[in-house]
């Protein structure tokens, strides 16, 4: 095995051409300089060096030629192992937790432009019900996460209002009751709303499809198989709004934290995220 520390004396006797200029750049005597290129031309069994008659300069055999080319690459990758290291960039990742009932293209959308402006970044997504993500923050599973929740509902890093309204199909007709609806898991408060509403209206309804997917739902409501309470940023072009039907209040999109201190990087993503997701709430 090469020694580094050998490596780089010899690169540095070979660029300095002397010995005593070489020992001032890795602070070693010209003596102990000296010893360690002996000691690496014992290690690989030839000369690397030559002195001329005054012993003042010195210059590299083709072995040492060959060994200082494969020095400087070995060194560089060492220093480069050392930064991946002693990097918090590279080696803690992000972890977001990202509802599912959030538009996964919007969220892909906002993380590339974070990750653009922070290559070095590692991002690890969560994906989950509102209400799984909070318990994950709890455990210390994430450190932030985008979650729905009642408005104003605790402690918050940023926050955004949500409107719902009543989607339907483009062939679809609500008939009388039960109202089919296409709605998400128990927990979530799109269903909540959903089915609050209908009850406090005295409607009847009915579950006709459920998914955990925030595209499951628009797809199901495309297809005619139920109306659905969805936020007007989740509507596809195909989907029509619903007459008749009392209106839903409004949810929050909330930018939460586990409650711990948050690093430079941590503090980055939140501020990009608290700017992206303004941007589009204000357009919506």
């Amino acid at each position: 095995m090469l020694d580094l520390e050998l490596l780089n004396t010899l690169v540095c006797v070979v660029e300095e051409g002397s010995f005593t200029r070489a020992g001032e750049r890795v602070h070693r005597t010209q003596s102990t300089v000296s010893q360690q290129i002996r000691k690496l031309e014992e290690s690989v069994g030839c000369a690397l060096l030559l002195r001329d008659r005054t012993g003042n300069q010195v210059t590299a055999t083709e072995h040492g030629e060959v060994l200082a080319q494969y020095a400087r690459r070995l060194l560089s990758l060492a220093q480069e192992a050392h930064d991946a290291l002693t990097s918090d960039v590279e080696l803690v990742p992000l972890r977001i937790g990202v509802p599912e009932d959030f538009d996964a293209k919007r969220m892909t959308a906002m993380l590339s432009g974070f990750m653009k402006a922070r290559p070095g970044a590692r991002l690890e997504t969560v994906a989950g019900m509102s209400f799984d993500l909070q318990r994950k923050l709890t455990a210390g599973e994430i450190e932030i996460a985008l979650v729905k929740r009642e408005p104003g509902s605790g402690e918050c890093l940023a926050s955004w209002p949500e409107s719902l309204v009543w989607v339907q199909g483009p062939q679809s007709q609500i008939d009388d009751e039960p109202v089919a609806l296409a709605v998400f898991p128990q927990g979530c408060i799109y269903r909540q709303r959903a089915i609050r509403s209908l009850d406090k209206a005295h409607r009847r309804w009915r579950i006709a499809f459920g998914s955990h997917s925030l595209t499951g739902i628009q797809a199901a409501v495309s297809s005619g198989l139920g109306i659905s309470a969805l936020p007007t940023t989740a509507l596809l072009p195909d989907h029509r709004l619903c007459d008749g039907l009392p209106p839903l209040p409004p949810s929050e999109l909330a930018l939460v934290s586990s409650g711990g201190p948050l690093n430079a990087l941590q503090r980055s993503l939140v501020d990009f995220l608290r700017s992206e997701i303004a941007v589009q709430a204000s357009s919506s």
